[in-house]
């Protein structure tokens, strides 16, 4: 459902600009709200939300899907962690939904998609894993990767209950808008994916802002 928001850029206590291929790896405190805005269009933002008291508790898309009976996430939807717990809620949105069935591209789903050749290419998996090594801080690993969404990409369910990857349905300036109900890591990769049409071919950046 398409909402906007009442918060403007001028508000936010904090801005950071990530770049295609680049990852965001911050706590939002219980009670702030944070966007993920599509700065050029098209672009996919695959992310990973954790309790970050313990990161043990993590999103889960089934727990999330189950409740909502709703395969797609927009204005309304709460963001269940594999505890069943509220973590977040998507207050406000101007794309109009939002996969969580698609997971993430890794090397190994380069590979296994396109061609062999396609391996080395960088892949959000390697983005998280990054960041995870580089924020020891919060003792998290490769194990830790886990259910993501991926904000802003069309991956339609076809009748036969399979899944498509097409163009995504973003535009330049569009957003998504949470409420976090614990503190929350927030794991971004900013998909660096060229070989599917989800954006376009050519990843650009997004920008998370932070509200108190």
């Amino acid at each position: 459902m398409i909402k906007e928001s009442s918060l403007t850029a001028e508000q936010a206590v904090y801005k950071e600009v990530v770049a295609a291929g680049d990852y965001f790896m911050k706590v939002v405190k219980k009670g702030q709200t944070f966007r993920i805005l599509d700065l050029e269009g098209n672009q996919a933002a695959d992310t990973l939300f954790y309790n970050a008291d313990d990161p043990s508790e993590r999103y889960s898309a089934v727990d999330t899907i189950r409740e909502q009976g709703n395969v797609y996430l927009t204005t309304g939807t709460r963001l269940l962690s594999n505890e069943s717990n509220l973590m977040l809620e998507i207050v406000a949105d101007t794309c109009g939904r939002h996969d969580t069935l698609g997971g993430a591209c890794a090397t190994e789903s380069n590979t296994v998609r396109y061609a062999l050749e396609k391996k080395c290419m960088h892949a959000c998996r390697d983005s998280w894993m990054l960041a995870v090594a580089e924020n020891e801080q919060f003792g998290m690993s490769k194990r830790d990767i886990t259910h993501n969404i991926n904000f802003f990409m069309n991956v339609p369910v076809s009748k036969e209950g399979g899944l498509t990857f097409e163009d995504g349905i973003s535009a330049p300036g569009k957003y998504v808008e949470m409420k976090a109900f614990m503190d929350t890591i927030v794991l971004i990769s900013n998909c660096p994916q060229l070989n599917n049409p989800c954006n376009g071919y050519n990843p650009t950046p997004v920008e998370v802002l932070i509200w108190d």
